[in-house]
């Protein structure tokens, strides 16, 4: 049986300012700098499986 979702905190104060201010920041990103950041995620991410692959 599945549980139950629960409620999504409200954010407020300082918390809700870096979130307001972070989301800002996101969308006004160029089309060059989320491309940039998605390769180096993804350098990240296989460096990472690598190192779980030779461990295995």
């Amino acid at each position: 049986m599945a549980r139950p979702i629960k409620e999504t905190p409200i954010l407020t104060g300082a918390d809700a300012e870096a979130f307001v201010e972070e989301m800002e920041r996101v969308d006004s990103m160029s089309k060059e700098t989320r491309t940039a950041n998605r390769i180096k995620l993804l350098e990240e991410f296989n460096s990472i499986i690598k190192k779980i692959a030779v461990c295995l």
